[in-house]
């Protein structure tokens, strides 16, 4: 039976499988073996279709909101929600940064991180700005993430015997550091990375 719940899964599926052109009514209704049409009973047009991948993506930062944890904690907890999601839906997460979708979808992941400003005591400009950096500090580990784990498939098999051909007199610290460079711990660095970026904010004046 085809509802709007089976519509906005395949057109996740079809997104992170194809990525974000390949979107369409047609290549929706393909993907569930159904004709173009009877997809609009469900799902009114093109755009109604975004907000549904939109709601489905976001509801991954639905918290539990608690004003009695620290902001710090709060402010990890939201970090670490953002990168989640934009790691299980690396392409539908593209998709809604980069085009309109219904507001209250965009709107509240953006509400609990002013919140989360709020509660560090910082003014309404500086609070715009850190909810900014929080998204940009989310989005862009998974992004940069991505792009590693791209480079590393095209190093040589042994990248670290690779870097020592290199001269250490032009590259003294590459070459020092060689084993470190081409190691790959996406975790340790996010959370490296984040505990930098808290304790940054947390220096910023109130």
């Amino acid at each position: 039976m085809l509802t709007r719940e089976r519509i906005v899964d395949a057109a996740v599926a079809l997104v992170e499988r194809h990525g974000e052109t390949a979107l369409s009514m047609r290549a929706v209704a393909a993907e569930l073996n159904v004709a173009p049409m009877s997809l609009y009973n469900h799902v009114p047009n093109k755009a109604a279709l975004l907000d549904g991948i939109a709601y489905r993506v976001m509801s991954g930062l639905e918290l539990d909101y608690d004003p009695g944890v620290g902001w710090k904690t709060q402010a990890r907890t939201l970090i670490r929600a953002f990168r989640r999601v934009a790691r299980e839906y690396p392409a539908c997460m593209n998709l809604i940064v980069t085009h309109s979708v219904e507001l209250p979808f965009g709107i509240k992941p953006i509400e609990r991180a002013l919140a989360v400003t709020d509660t560090a005591g910082f003014d309404g400009p500086t609070s715009v700005r850190v909810m900014r950096a929080i998204i940009a500090y989310a989005l862009g580990a998974q992004l940069r993430e991505t792009d590693m784990v791209k480079i590393l498939d095209y190093l040589p098999p042994d990248p670290a015997a690779a870097f020592a051909e290199l001269d250490p007199v032009e590259f003294p610290h590459v070459t020092a550091l060689a084993k470190e460079l081409t190691a790959h711990d996406p975790e340790s660095d996010f959370e490296f990375g984040l505990e930098l970026f808290i304790s940054a904010i947390d220096a910023l004046p109130r």
